[in-house]
């Protein structure tokens, strides 16, 4: 897995977690056990850093910045689904953020709420705990109890620290 230092700051892994070998992280990255980065996505922490906290997941081709003085926090069991762009936001434990959303500086995602597919979350903007936002901007269409979004929030952590597991038994590079 390609990992950058940049002026003195290292990515730190915990041995637990899975990054895919195409995976880039740059700087001030913290991956917690359990964790996982897949292929082809980019946490370039050179201004603030990086948090991918306890069995959070950052899927494929998506880009984790943290501009100066706002870092990225991933919350436990959080998941950011393939090609999201992650721009100075906190992310709550359990939340969702499907892919292709963009979620910008200063925004705070609560705790296991769904950001829909392809969604702009405009910087400085809170989300509640346990709702489902959508739209360009996102805004709040309601609490995700009894909806689909309850069943991403409420399967994909485990789905992804099992695949992670496997990955981390499993993944063998194979010569031409």
């Amino acid at each position: 897995m390609p990992l950058f230092a940049f002026e003195g700051r290292s990515p730190v892994v915990d041995p637990g977690a899975f990054v895919a070998p195409t995976a880039t992280l740059i700087g001030d990255v913290h991956v917690a056990a359990g964790a996982s980065v897949w292929f082809n996505a980019v946490l370039r922490a050179d201004f603030a850093p990086i948090i991918v906290r306890e069995g959070a997941n950052v899927q494929d081709c998506s880009v984790l910045h943290a501009p100066p003085g706002i870092p990225v926090d991933i919350g436990p069991g959080a998941t950011i689904a393939h090609a999201c762009v992650i721009h100075g936001v906190h992310v709550g434990q359990e939340a969702v953020i499907a892919n292709h959303a963009t979620v910008l500086d200063g925004a705070v995602v609560g705790r296991r709420s769904l950001v829909a597919a392809h969604s702009l979350v405009t910087g400085g903007t809170k989300i509640p705990d346990e709702v489902f936002v959508t739209g360009s901007p996102a805004k709040v269409r309601g609490p995700i109890a009894g909806t689909g979004a309850e069943l991403w929030v409420d399967a994909n952590p485990a789905a992804y620290q099992e695949l992670a597991r496997r990955y981390l038994d499993g993944l063998e590079p194979i010569d031409p």
